[in-house]
């Protein structure tokens, strides 16, 4: 009878982590100027902060459920190569492309990155770790940062809408506002709503977090669907009501408000004010879950 060695075996399980930290490892080597230009971006551009926030989310997720996830296996053989496969022209591609702009060069050498490391995932511990994974891996394309010709029409646009409904407000507020184009004139004060006061980093927080609150608290995909869907016009009204607060202010108490510190650090307020928004949308999808489940009984 053949018996095994169970110190024998204890390398071969622990191998997997190893090989996958192993091309990890390689992928930083391979991808480090991009990384660090990538990090530099993050650090000095308002627009791209949130990327800041989502390897180490992703990585926490990961190890929430690290106990959960199906022991390594060797399927996926396939499917992990031709995710590296993807990530390495990519990654050429990103490299010789000199006709791009440098902000399309540096998101196709960030979509390889995040493509090698869904291909070493898999590579390591197989397609049905991979599965159950899914969402933190996914969530990794967040690091992906959008080229400005993809984010000045979402800067525009929530140019447009925070001036829209920071009108509707002094609408509803009784006070006379009249717009013309992304210039909000009310009696005494004109206010312009410039890419600068789009908020496009407060609404990119605003969706990551909902996102992983969401995937956290949540069951079933439409829920999850469903509150990501509200925390879209929250992003926008939240602006809207900034804009408000601070003409309101400025014209009816003092125009000291209109260089103060709530125009210029106090985007958390209305970004807690959205989340608290976006969280109470959570609760109530939530206990009708909770309640689904009590009579169904809980998911297979």
């Amino acid at each position: 009878m053949v018996t095994t060695d169970p110190n024998r075996e204890a390398p071969f399980k622990s191998s997997p982590l190893l090989i996958f930290a192993s091309l990890s490892v390689v992928a930083v080597v391979i991808w480090w100027i991009p990384l660090v230009s990538l990090f530099d971006l993050a650090l000095r551009d308002e627009q791209y902060t949130h990327i800041l926030l989502i390897l180490p989310i992703s990585a926490a997720l990961v190890a929430l459920d690290w106990k959960s996830l199906p022991r390594p296996s060797g399927s996926g053989g396939a499917a992990a190569g031709s995710a590296l496969l993807v990530g390495a022209l990519l990654a050429r591609v990103g490299a010789r492309w000199t006709v791009s702009s440098a902000d399309v060069q540096l998101s196709l050498n960030v979509l390889a990155l995040v493509a090698w490391w869904m291909g070493a995932f898999i590579l390591c511990f197989g397609t049905r770790a991979f599965r159950r994974a899914l969402f933190p891996l996914c969530f990794l394309l967040w690091m992906v940062p959008l080229p400005q010709f993809v984010l000045d029409p979402i800067v525009s646009l929530l140019q447009r809408g925070s001036a829209a409904s920071a009108h509707l407000l002094f609408a509803l507020a009784g006070i006379p506002v009249a717009q013309s184009d992304m210039q909000l004139h009310i009696p005494g004060l004109t206010l312009e709503v410039a890419p600068e006061c789009s908020s496009i980093r407060s609404s990119m927080i605003l969706l990551v977090i909902t996102m992983v609150v969401a995937q956290l608290l949540l069951r079933s995909f439409w829920r999850k669907a469903v509150v990501v869907a509200v925390a879209l016009p929250l992003s926008v009204a939240k602006n809207g009501l900034r804009i408000f607060v601070i003409g309101a202010l400025t014209t009816k108490v003092d125009p000291s408000f209109m260089t103060g510190r709530l125009h210029r650090q106090g985007g958390v307020i209305f970004l807690l004010i959205a989340l608290l928004g976006t969280f109470l949308v959570l609760w109530i999808l939530r206990r009708g879950e909770n309640r689904m489940l009590r009579i169904s009984g809980p998911y297979r």
